[in-house]
């Protein structure tokens, strides 16, 4: 009787901690995730909770493929090759617009923390967003959110998607040496690439959404930057798995909230400092404003985001999306113990 007791007394304990929740069966412990330029601080919280050993922590074995960009990961998401990816909150909204249900479930960045920058000679015929007509643009692939950060200011100004070239670059040392080599007249890219050219003097900032001031000028407030997105159907036949994830990620962000520069850059591994430790830790000083702090996106982020969109993306201009549809709180509302 004494052990029925205690048996039921241990249950009971675990219930009001909520145990069984991590009792549940993983539907999928093996994973794929796709990025598209994992070793950019816009993924950092990626980065930490797999150096952190969260995703292993949860259970889960997940294998990470890294893609020069953005549009790769998407793509390869819709294709099936991978099971979620790290990316742009925009992506949710244009497959939206095409009918597919892709939504975000966790905001890793509440700020793009991408920059628009010109080759330091050509800085005294660019002065404008307009005088961006007929340049050769470094992306990190054409179809990623860099691609559609350059489109939106220049829609701003007057100009069409097509007024300028849009070179694929990537999101590493390819970028600098693009920029280095001449082969590209602009870049739009993120850290550490661009501290790297800054300190080089290479570059000229025209448009900076690494910080808060920079996104109100911008977008006029918070733009939902990275997520973690997956399709509707993933997350319903797998919300333990969706659950699992999430619950990893968020206690990255939670890491990082209170981590050094110093921390962060004994975490991540060497190859991210693009062969300069100093100047990597530079390059996430500038950029810490830009993490989420909840992992909840807000409903004037998602406006701004569809803004941004429409100004250059017929598609998703004519589809008004409904953008309640684009992310799903549930997940990281439950990490959170909301």
């Amino acid at each position: 009787m004494k052990l029925v007791k205690l048996v039921l007394g241990t249950l009971a304990l675990c219930l009001a901690l909520g145990g069984p929740a991590n009792a549940q069966a993983i539907e999928k412990p093996n994973l794929t995730l796709g990025v598209g330029g994992k070793g950019l601080l816009y993924y950092l919280p990626l980065t930490l909770a797999e150096r952190l050993g969260y995703f292993k922590d949860e259970g889960l074995n997940l294998t990470i493929n890294d893609f020069a960009g953005g549009a790769q990961s998407l793509q390869s998401l819709i294709g099936g090759s991978v099971d979620m990816v790290a990316g742009a909150y925009e992506h949710t909204i244009r497959m939206q617009a095409k009918g597919q249900d892709i939504v975000a479930v966790i905001e890793l960045g509440r700020f793009p923390g991408i920059v628009l920058a010109v080759k330091k000679d050509k800085a005294a015929q660019v002065k404008t967003f307009a005088d961006l007509k007929g340049l050769k643009i470094g992306v990190t692939a054409p179809g990623s959110s860099t691609n559609f950060f350059v489109m939106y200011l220049m829609a701003k100004a007057g100009l069409k998607p097509t007024d300028a070239s849009y070179i694929r670059v990537g999101a590493g040392p390819t970028a600098v040496a693009a920029i280095k080599r001449g082969e590209i007249d602009a870049i739009v890219n993120l850290d550490p690439v661009i501290t790297k050219l800054e300190q080089d003097g290479d570059i000229v900032v025209m448009a900076d959404s690494r910080t808060e001031e920079g996104n109100l000028k911008l977008f006029g407030g918070n733009n939902p930057a990275a997520v973690l997105y997956l399709k509707r159907e993933f997350a319903e036949k797998n919300p333990v798995t969706t659950q699992r994830v999430v619950n990893a990620l968020y206690r990255a962000l939670k890491w990082l909230e209170k981590a050094s520069a110093e921390d962060v850059a004994r975490t991540v591994p060497e190859s991210y400092f693009i062969g300069d430790r100093a100047l990597y830790i530079s390059a996430f000083n500038a950029s810490r404003p830009m993490y989420s702090k909840t992992g909840l996106i807000p409903e004037k982020g998602m406006q701004n985001a569809n803004e941004m969109l429409v100004l250059f993306d017929k598609e998703v201009a004519d589809a008004k999306v409904d953008l309640k549809k684009t992310f799903d709180d549930r997940f990281v509302r439950k990490a959170a113990g909301m």
